[in-house]
C-alpha cells in the first residue's frame, strides 16, 4: 500500500486496515509454524504497511494536536 493512499484515509479506516493487517500477520505466521506458507515474503510486505500506517496515523494525530509553545 501506497503512503500516498493512507494519508487520503481518515484516523478510522487507519485504524480498521491496521486491525485487518494485524490479524492477516497472525494468520501467516500459523501458516509459517505449520509449514503452510506459500510466500514468506508477504510476512515482510505486510510489517513493512504496519509501520507506514502506524507513522501516518502518527502524524495525523499530531497534526489534529493544537500547537503548545515551548518557554
Amino acid at each position: 500500500m501506497k503512503p500516498k493512499e493512507l494519508r487520503e484515509k481518515t484516523l478510522q479506516e487507519l485504524e480498521q486496515k491496521l486491525h485487518s493487517l494485524k490479524e492477516g500477520l497472525f494468520n501467516l505466521r500459523y501458516q509459517g509454524k505449520t509449514g503452510r506458507l506459500e510466500k514468506p515474503s508477504l510476512i515482510r510486505s505486510i510489517k513493512r504497511d504496519i509501520a507506514r500506517i502506524n507513522t501516518i496515523a502518527k502524524e495525523k494525530e499530531d497534526e489534529q494536536k493544537p500547537q503548545q509553545k515551548k518557554d
